[in-house]
């Protein structure tokens, strides 16, 4: 065939394969053009899971009279006018492509009115072509109705799924959506059935009450607000703590500069400061928002643009794994406002800018004399219990005072609100591994060199990312030589990883520079070995505890980071309120 120019109906059929995979897909890109408009009340009405209706009204500044049928034009946008503005782009939608797409996939009423104009104005679109400019009745706004999406496109068309699974779809981008913009009404219905109703939130409360909406009331109970500021990054959001944790990753929800999207090493971050405190194979849950220069960021990266490129993915990978290492570090008897329980109390705010936190008031430990050196230093031995004696004046601590050891295994003891239940095995795990983490980290990697070095065949990709990356390799305690275009030689590891599988450990962290520009495997591996050293040198179950030994333990807990959980994700203690306890004895019935 010979080269021919493709007719413009035909052009943006293309590109709708591009923008518009579902009905999904024309929901978000007119919610974020809502969004860019300053909509502060949003109407969406779907019918039959959008295949035959999508109804969006915003209350936003609105599209003038002479620029209405320019808006269906393809590459036509008010958002860029130069490259400078490209490289640097802060609204949502800015490539002009959105609107002229569904509408050659779709039969297309835009109607508009903006503040200087008495009356709205409205165009019709079908199969591309434009119809005339004509009057119409609206409040200040926009309106775009799109009706039998893919009509024109069968082949399109047959591969969309039932009703329910379509509309299952644009509720989640929604609710995705919805997180970013709080301050956003919502209201979404469909066949005629209001499904989400969310109010403007402009307080803390509102926003609390919109993520347990979308979220649940599980996740907004265990869960702390964190803002930090470094650098020009800011990141903010909701964190749940480790006892809430899920099977997939279904709800973790990462926005760039308010815009939803989906990252490698944003999600590797978040994984790697999970580490410590999730079962293998758990996974956490998170509603965080990173805001930084435009400039550093590259939005145009994805058609749909659902992910977005770092000009250096390194020092937001370091920023993010730190800002939620530090958040987590409180997970601890006193630390957070929240306890293990299933049902807590409200949310605190970590406020990683100032170290502090608001949240319940930590009580003093006025009660307690100066800590003891509980346990010693872990030098092969195991790690022994010290005793202290214990006051009982003044505040009491978090985790109250022992009363009695259970079956050898738990501790129980009371504070101001009740039954404290430890587990003292997990509970002295994460203590002693704490610890041992601390000596490990606090000191520079030993490195052991090869009796015999071990070869290892890679790509050429791999090999030369190797080189660039020599620093890291060097910080972990890696020393890898290039011998050939495709040959890397393993001459010197770290000393505590003599006896692991010098090959698998190099693919591993050759694997991790390409994921996320960095590597965490080396400290991962030597932090398993730690683990498996404090399991083995904790107390076992059916060991007597005096009540100081049990008092030691209890405060330790309190100062010991990650505490909440042992080294496999458990929970090392739970907590029985008194009213609780008044409810299974009937009292006050």
């Amino acid at each position: 065939m010979p080269i021919q120019q493709l007719p413009d109906h035909l052009i943006n059929q293309i590109a709708a394969g591009e923008v518009v995979e579902r009905p999904a897909s024309v929901v978000k890109e007119l919610l974020e053009n809502s969004f860019d408009a300053g909509a502060s009340d949003v109407q969406i009405d779907i019918v039959a899971g959008g295949q035959k209706l999508i109804r969006i009204r915003d209350n936003g500044a609105g599209i003038h009279k002479d620029e209405l049928r320019l808006a269906l034009s393809r590459h036509a946008t008010s958002k860029i006018t130069s490259l400078e503005d490209l490289e640097a782009v802060v609204s949502l939608g800015f490539r002009g492509e959105a609107l002229p797409s569904i509408a050659s996939v779709a039969r297309m009423t835009l109607t508009s009115r903006t503040i200087d104009q008495d009356t709205a104005w409205q165009v019709d679109a079908d199969n591309g072509e434009l119809g005339t400019l004509r009057p119409a009745a609206h409040p200040l706004g926009t309106s775009v109705e799109v009706h039998d999406l893919f009509y024109n496109t069968p082949a399109r068309r047959k591969f969309l799924r039932t009703e329910r699974t379509e509309f299952g779809h644009i509720e989640k981008w929604i609710r995705r959506l919805a997180l970013s913009r709080p301050e956003v009404a919502i209201t979404l219905t469909h066949n005629r059935r209001a499904v989400l109703v969310l109010k403007a939130a402009d307080s803390d409360d509102g926003r609390l009450a919109r993520v347990s909406t979308i979220c649940g009331d599980a996740f907004a109970g265990q869960a702390v607000f964190i803002e930090r500021e470094t650098d020009g990054i800011a990141l903010s959001g909701w964190l749940a703590l480790p006892t809430f944790n899920r099977s997939q990753p279904d709800m973790q929800y990462w926005f760039v500069n308010g815009r939803s999207i989906s990252d490698r090493t944003l999600s590797h971050a978040a994984r790697h400061a999970y580490r410590d405190v999730l079962f293998q194979g758990r996974f956490p849950a998170y509603i965080l928002s990173l805001t930084l220069d435009p400039a550093a960021v590259d939005a145009n990266a994805h058609p749909a643009k659902h992910e977005v490129r770092f000009r250096d993915s390194r020092r937001i990978h370091g920023v993010v794994s730190q800002t939620l290492e530090l958040a987590l570090r409180d997970t601890r008897p006193g630390g957070h406002s929240i306890t293990p329980l299933p049902a807590g109390p409200q949310p605190g705010v970590f406020h990683q800018g100032s170290m502090q936190l608001q949240s319940s008031p930590r009580p003093g430990m006025s009660a307690v004399r100066e800590t003891l050196a509980v346990y010693d230093r872990f030098a092969g031995g195991g790690a022994a219990l010290a005793t202290q004696v214990v006051e009982h004046e003044g505040e009491i601590p978090p985790m109250g005072f022992a009363l009695a050891q259970l079956g050898g295994v738990y501790i129980l003891a009371e504070n101001r609100n009740g039954l404290i239940i430890v587990d003292m095995h997990a509970a002295h795990e994460r203590i002693v591994y704490e610890k041992l983490k601390a000596g490990f980290d606090d000191q520079r990697i030993v490195r052991q060199p090869l009796l015999v070095p071990v070869s290892v065949s890679v790509s050429e990709n791999e090999a030369n990312k190797l080189e660039s990356s020599q620093d890291t390799l060097e910080m972990i305690g890696l020393v890898v030589d290039r011998t050939g275009p495709t040959t890397l030689v393993v001459r010197e590891m770290p000393s505590l990883l003599k006896d692991a599988d010098a090959e698998a450990l190099l693919r591993d962290v050759l694997s991790d520079l390409s994921e996320a520009g960095q590597s965490n495997r080396v400290e991962d591996i030597c932090h398993d070995y730690l683990a498996t050293m404090a399991c083995h040198n904790s107390v076992r179950a059916n060991r007597a505890l005096t009540i100081d030994e049990m008092n030691a333990l209890l405060r330790e807990m309190e100062t010991t980071e990650r505490a909440d959980q042992c080294n496999h994700g458990r929970p090392t203690w739970t907590a029985i309120s008194m009213t609780e306890l008044d409810r299974l004895f009937l009292r006050g019935r």
